[in-house]
């Protein structure tokens, strides 16, 4: 906790249930914390508490760069595997998330998915992300157009042209934001190459939307203008990085350097322009918080404030190419400014804040 800067970390568990995991609060001084439920079959105890850590973390820094008064949180369930997912554990663990009295609002996450919060819902009110709390046209998917906004600035950043209908994008991983990233390119008309061990989710992007597959074991070799890790973190390391052929790293995951000093810098140093995960990222967190602004849900504020993840990206990448320095490292600059200014104002949230929605 004394290395991530966190505030508070709660374990716990319910034998009847089998539930156990943790939620770290990270920072608070922006406002009331909020972040995402992942259930995953964690290899040990370790493991599972310095993913609750990391993601935390990145959701302060998330919502501060994105102008979000909201603090950073992140929930795990660790289950010894993938298929335990019951309503007794996910309720269990919803009279967790309300023993917080509105410090901490939950959402969906990998293993969490709207079932699953309807579940938690049934205990606490203090859940985003169900369909019923928005007003969203067809086919509009708040994270993945992010992406793709950040994206544009990337390729405004590197080839003077926000233009992605003439580029070859490989998106690793295609769940339910790795699909909008897809579907979003395919309005486009950018070449999309595919990777994921679930064989049939891959089989239906291709078939929907005509992009092309690949192995996942080969995915990091594919010859291409952008790579789109939206999968799982931890990808962009030592193995990987020699296999990269391309000029920029944007995607959806969380954590996508597995060292961030490190890794960040030597992408900066091969020459490949790095999209910051929890900016790329920040578009369905950005859709979900603004049901906790004034006057609930509207969603043509939230988008102005999507749309503006491709200014913020072009900042970043602007100081970066002045300053020589990598992308990172001038976001976290941007957001750990942000939360000392409002921090110079007043002191850390402790006050309850819930959805404003009617079920």
């Amino acid at each position: 906790m004394a290395e991530h800067g966190h505030d508070e970390l709660k374990a716990f568990r319910d034998e009847e249930t089998g539930l156990r995991g943790f939620i770290g609060i990270h920072d608070t001084t922006l406002g009331p914390a909020a972040g995402g439920t992942r259930r995953y079959a964690f290899e040990s105890e370790e493991e599972a508490i310095e993913d609750v850590l990391r993601l935390s973390r990145a959701m302060t820094y998330k919502y501060a760069i994105s102008g979000i008064n909201m603090g950073g949180a992140k929930a795990v369930i660790w289950v010894e595997d993938d298929d335990h997912n019951t309503e007794e554990l996910y309720r269990s663990y919803g009279r967790m998330v309300d023993s917080f009295d509105g410090r901490f609002v939950t959402g969906g996450d990998v293993g969490t998915d709207e079932r699953e919060l309807r579940w938690v819902n049934m205990e606490t009110d203090y859940v985003l992300g169900l369909p019923e709390q928005f007003d969203h046209p067809e086919g509009y998917h708040g994270g993945g157009l992010g992406v793709v906004r950040a994206m544009e600035a990337c390729c405004d950043l590197t080839y003077d042209d926000r233009d992605l209908s003439d580029l070859h994008v490989v998106v690793q991983g295609v769940g339910d934001m790795g699909e909008a990233i897809v579907s979003y390119l395919s309005d486009r008309g950018t070449r999309v190459t595919v990777a994921d061990p679930n064989q049939e989710a891959v089989d239906r992007v291709v078939d929907e939307y005509g992009a092309h597959e690949v192995d996942p074991d080969d995915v990091y070799g594919v010859d291409c203008d952008v790579f789109a890790p939206s999968a799982l973190g931890f990808v962009i390391n030592d193995e990987t990085i020699p296999q990269l052929e391309c000029d920029i790293v944007c995607g959806a995951a969380n954590n996508q350097l597995d060292d961030e000093e490190r890794h960040g810098q030597r992408l900066h140093d091969e020459g490949i322009l790095y999209a910051p995960d929890y900016l790329a990222n920040s578009g369905r967190t950005i859709d979900d918080t603004d049901l906790l602004r004034k006057g609930g849900y509207q969603h043509d504020r939230a988008t102005a404030m999507i749309d503006g993840i491709y200014d913020r990206m072009l900042e970043i990448g602007e100081r970066s190419e002045r300053e020589d320095r990598p992308t990172y490292a001038i976001a976290n600059e941007v957001a750990e400014e942000r939360i000392e200014a409002i921090g110079s104002m007043r002191s850390k949230v402790t006050n309850r804040q819930a959805p404003q929605w009617t079920r």
